[in-house]
């Protein structure tokens, strides 16, 4: 089997995998298509430095085989952390914080950057008919903007700033747009800004502040960025991952009284309701396959990922 493959150093097209074989509690996936998010970029350059594997971990899928028969022939998503189930974490509802926990295609698991996969079948949720599989891909990205909202009340005549102007920032606008916020997105490239202007303010400088501010830049300045624009008593979403250190200003975190809440994976069921329902606008997903990877990932489309249906 084919698949890229990073070796902790470095990602290669493989082409000598063997086929993934399922444990009790498992389900084999053939992977229909898989996004490259930043996260990936971002493991490349040294972002977990202990993870090889197949790499990728946004995909729409069908079940070939699983622990729960009425899955299979299904469409599928799937949530993307396994926890050991025993452990505080994983009693507490906090699974994806488990110390032992698996991440595909991040953490002790194989990704989908390839034509299959195996995932924890209570991962698994079945996507709509009426989804296409170039909307389902975004389940992840979309569950993970989710998660703001999840974690911190926000009140429709909230005044939000999401900086950046990618592919994770489009979805945090638009879910906190959906509650009737005012959002202003802070970006660097105009092409993409135009991207945002249905549902949110545009702006690549900005001399007012918000109540809340989201961290959504994919850079270590995003955080100063952000203290910048936070007003006293605010709050800052961090939803960056990335290789490298942040410098931080602690004194004045505390002397403007900001709290500071970092923020990773989100909730599938009502991601999966919003595509469902069309209520989130999706940009055209540029498609590769697999062996083309490098230019995937060199791509400056809006969003980018590799086409696996032909299997």
């Amino acid at each position: 089997m084919r698949g890229l493959y990073f070796d902790g150093k470095a990602a290669e097209l493989r082409l000598d995998l063997p086929m993934p074989q399922t444990e009790a509690h498992e389900s084999l996936v053939r992977v229909s298509l898989a996004a490259i998010c930043n996260t990936d970029r971002e493991i490349m350059k040294g972002y977990k430095p202990d993870f090889i594997g197949v790499l990728g971990h946004e995909f729409v899928g069908v079940v070939e085989k699983s622990s729960d028969p009425k899955l299979v022939g299904k469409r599928v998503v799937g949530e993307i952390n396994e926890g050991c189930g025993e452990c505080v974490y994983c009693k507490t509802d906090r699974e994806r914080h488990c110390e032992r926990r698996r991440c595909i295609g991040i953490v002790n698991q194989d990704g989908c950057f390839a034509p299959y996969m195996t995932i924890a079948t209570k991962s698994l949720h079945i996507v709509p008919d009426n989804v296409a599989d170039e909307h389902a891909v975004f389940a992840e990205p979309l569950a993970a903007a989710l998660e703001i909202p999840n974690l911190i009340q926000i009140r429709p005549s909230e005044e939000i700033c999401v900086i950046g102007d990618g592919r994770l920032a489009y979805l945090i606008a638009q879910v906190l747009a959906l509650g009737g916020a005012e959002v202003t997105v802070l970006g660097k490239h105009e092409e993409k800004l135009r991207l945002f202007e249905s549902f949110a303010k545009t702006a690549k400088t900005c001399d007012r502040k918000f109540e809340l501010v989201v961290d959504a830049a994919g850079s270590p300045s995003g955080f100063e960025t952000a203290m910048s624009l936070v007003r006293s008593c605010g709050k800052i979403v961090l939803k960056s991952t990335y290789a490298g250190m942040a410098s931080l200003n602690l004194s004045s975190v505390v002397a403007n009284e900001v709290s500071v809440i970092g923020s990773r994976c989100g909730p599938f069921p009502p991601a999966v309701r919003l595509l469902e329902r069309g209520l989130i606008e999706l940009p055209p997903i540029e498609l590769h396959f697999i062996e083309e990877w490098k230019k995937a990932f060199d791509s400056r489309a809006f969003k980018v990922g590799f086409d696996f249906r032909r299997d």
